[in-house]
């Protein structure tokens, strides 16, 4: 018997006491510092004596025979993968790179535009292609730019008649737009099964005018709060997000508060996110105002301390934390936490298809097309679909790899030039918060 390899074992984040998870037996425990100490003999020498202590942790799965670990191992990546081709699919549709904004971090300023514009004949195609490709498989749309409501009669349009096609496949609709023109599509928005409109508050009026903003310099603040309300009272779901960095997150407190006055957060309709803003392309030279995962979720902890309100507008995940906190049961082990080219497609305007929504726009990332001609690149294809943990050689011997899933391959591609290669997450020092949130009065 054997100190499992999958143990993630820490101290907790402001406390004396310690936790102990592992993902393949499903167990989580918070330990006393005398018992951690147990542990870590444990951890150091296989010769341990066999006693009450050790029995408990054998019966968790936190001390295990080799070969059986092995073997369930096997088992719960099989029954991932079987799981994983079963699940629902993703299909981003993205109806242009253009926007009416000009955002201070904003990636996509420097895509090639191409002249080309969405057509009736090239939403027909689309879902053609995916009614064929993707037959029997539960699937949704996701409409993304660009800005996919730009307010013009046009696009209008477009957008009425992929959701008329939507409709008649029965497929719901995700819409992430920057939220400016919400109240003029609300008509439209409500004739299709619309899952949830995603939209960007970077804070309250000032911060957010400051970072979001009209080409030629207009704020727009106003405009996307009154299409949230519109939204919310037509009961069409809202994915409220906030992108992050160190100039607008000590704003949390006060937008999270704006959302409560406004009665958001009492709305069965509503549900919020914060990403973190990073490095893409050019449009972040200067990075010291940006946040590393483990900062970012550090400073939302202080935050959170501060101002507990917080709470009732956005619940940090902490890696599996938050998962553990609501359910009362760890989630299945993570193999895989990369969907390209498995459960998420992209498509886009000029007919290209992409493994997904990191590589939009850029053509050196295309892996076929759907229009005017369908061609795959099988080669490229297979490759993103074997990316997984038991392929990515660094994840092999690390513990925390089934919480973690090996990353982005979009971001480790960018990294290395290998898309079977890392994105390491800070799983450890995010459960070191995440238990001291959620689990720090637990006796």
């Amino acid at each position: 018997m054997i100190y499992s390899r999958y143990n993630i074992f820490s101290k907790i984040r402001e406390s004396e006491n310690y936790f102990i998870m592992n993902l393949l037996s499903g167990s989580a425990d918070i330990l006393s510092s005398e018992d951690a100490e147990k542990v870590k003999a444990i951890q150091n020498d296989n010769n341990f004596p066999y006693d009450d202590f050790v029995r408990e942790l054998a019966g968790k799965g936190y001390l295990m025979d080799s070969d059986e670990e092995a073997r369930l191992y096997r088992q719960k990546y099989l029954d991932f993968i079987n799981s994983r081709d079963k699940d629902e699919i993703q299909l981003f549709f993205i109806t242009n790179y253009s926007c009416n904004f000009a955002c201070s971090y904003c990636y996509q300023d420097q895509y090639n535009n191409p002249k080309q514009e969405l057509s009736i004949e090239l939403i027909d195609s689309f879902f053609q292609y995916i009614q064929s490709e993707f037959a029997g498989r539960k699937k949704y749309i996701t409409v993304f730019g660009g800005e996919p409501l730009l307010n013009n009669p046009k696009q209008k349009l477009l957008l009425k008649h992929l959701i008329e096609n939507a409709n008649e496949s029965n497929l719901e609709i995700c819409i992430v737009t920057n939220g400016y023109t919400l109240e003029e599509y609300i008509s439209i928005l409500k004739s299709g099964k619309i899952r949830e409109i995603q939209v960007t508050l970077d804070g309250t009026e000032a911060i957010h005018n400051k970072r979001r903003f009209l080409k030629g310099g207009a704020g727009t603040f106003d405009r996307i709060v009154r299409g949230i309300d519109a939204c919310l009272e037509s009961q069409i779901p809202i994915n409220l997000r906030m992108v992050a960095d160190k100039e607008n997150i000590n704003n949390l407190p006060e937008l999270a508060q704006l959302a409560i006055d406004r009665s958001w957060t009492n709305s069965p309709w509503f549900k919020t996110q914060i990403g973190r803003n990073y490095e893409l392309h050019h449009c972040q030279s200067a990075n010291d105002k940006l946040f590393s995962r483990i900062s970012l979720f550090e400073r939302i902890f202080d935050l959170v301390r501060q101002h507990p309100h917080i709470l009732q507008f956005y619940r940090p995940a902490y890696s599996v934390a938050k998962f553990l906190f609501e359910n009362g049961d760890l989630p299945d082990p993570l193999f895989d936490s990369c969907p390209a080219c498995k459960t998420e497609w992209a498509f886009d305007y000029t007919g290209k298809i992409y493994p997904c929504t990191a590589t939009v726009g850029k053509d050196e990332e295309s892996i076929g097309t759907f229009y005017p001609s369908v061609t795959r690149n099988t080669e490229l294809i297979d490759e993103w679909k074997r990316r997984d943990i038991t392929s990515i050689e660094e994840c092999k011997e690390c513990n925390v790899q089934l919480a973690c899933g090996g990353g982005c391959g979009s971001v480790a591609k960018n990294r290395t030039g290998n898309i079977c290669s890392t994105d390491c997450r800070p799983v450890k020092e995010l459960l070191e918060i995440g238990f001291s949130a959620y689990f720090n009065d637990y006796k």
